[in-house]
């Protein structure tokens, strides 16, 4: 799957429409939450308004700072519903058994514009949801824990939805450090949440998987998953010529690879790949920044990887040219971003 780059339009709306949604219960006009989103408050009831990632982020940064409610990421979350997801949601309801679901929550994350990575594991009579936001320059400590929080809050609501409204977590796992109102937590989320831990989890018993789907369906099941398929191939040529090229450079990492021999791979001349580019909005330089700038935060807040292994793995001469070029993608060193990201 070839990831679509932050500033492609290709995601419906909902993430963005909700998040309104929860603000306008809370007084702000959608006109302050869209502040610098680049988006119209009527665009948003609109079925063909398409968002890239950068815009949900946006939103949600001005959500951070307009709303000082420490639970509303969390809340927010619960709006969320199955309904929210068009075709990827009816799939999860019309799906035979719930580990099917989960497997296929997982293959088809990415039509539900996924603001984290997800993995899914059944290990030790628990079923365990792995969360990770994702890695941009612009998702500091306060907006890495309103993702997770978010994404609990998402879990919860569909998980009840499907299974049933007595599902519960068992316990929740974040990576970041008590908040001020961490003595409100197991209250908040109905059960012991565990902070400092190794990675974000979301967990509970695995014999809710036993049980049967109200609304499953092998026929409907079937029509929909094709559907979802279709999806997925047309977000991958949306993704179109940029996707490719990001994908070339993400195998070839610590092999800087030049422009010269991705338009050769493709088939090209370096003239006519340079006018693509220029049709897309970007250019080659752009994509290896911002590829690099992604996997070096993921490494610095993920991994315990030195800044020289980073700077090696990411094809850098030296680590002075890779926190040169950090700084410039995040205006911050690479161990101050580290030590943040630790202190959440």
């Amino acid at each position: 799957m070839i990831r679509p780059g932050p500033d492609e339009k290709v995601y419906p709306v909902v993430k963005i429409a909700t998040i309104l949604e929860s603000l306008s219960q809370q007084g702000v006009a959608p006109t302050e939450a869209l502040v610098g989103v680049r988006l119209s408050s009527s665009a948003i009831s609109l079925p063909t308004t398409r968002v890239s990632l950068n815009q949900v982020i946006a939103c949600y940064r001005n959500a951070l700072r307009l709303c000082r409610d420490p639970r509303f990421a969390y809340e927010a979350g619960l709006r969320f519903h199955v309904s929210s997801y068009g075709m990827f949601g009816f799939a999860i309801l019309s799906s035979m058994n719930f580990r099917q679901t989960m497997h296929f929550a997982v293959n088809y994350h990415e039509l539900a514009t996924p603001l984290a990575d997800m993995s899914f594991k059944e290990a030790d009579n628990s079923g365990a949801w792995t969360i990770v936001p994702v890695p941009h320059p612009h998702v500091d400590a306060s907006l890495y824990r309103f993702l997770v929080e978010l994404q609990f809050g998402i879990h919860l609501s569909l998980h009840r939805e499907v299974m049933g409204p007595e599902f519960a977590p068992r316990e929740l796992h974040v990576t970041y450090g008590p908040p001020e109102n961490a003595p409100s937590y197991p209250e908040l989320f109905g059960c012991p949440v565990r902070f400092g831990q190794s990675e974000n989890k979301f967990l509970f018993e695995a014999h809710w998987l036993d049980g049967v789907p109200k609304l499953g369906n092998e026929i409907t099941y079937a029509a929909v998953l094709k559907l979802c398929d279709e999806m997925m191939e047309d977000l991958q040529l949306h993704i179109g010529l940029v996707g490719k090229i990001r994908q070339i450079l993400l195998v070839n990492l610590m092999r800087p690879t030049s422009f010269e021999a991705v338009a050769d791979y493709l088939h090209m001349s370096t003239r006519t790949l340079r006018r693509r580019l220029v049709e897309e909005n970007t250019s080659f330089r752009k994509l290896v920044d911002e590829l690099r700038m992604q996997m070096a935060i993921k490494y610095l807040r993920d991994t315990n990887l030195t800044t020289e292994d980073i700077a090696y793995a990411l094809g850098f001469s030296d680590a002075a040219n890779f926190r040169h070029a950090f700084r410039r993608w995040t205006k911050s060193a690479p161990q101050q971003f580290r030590d943040i990201s630790q202190r959440i």
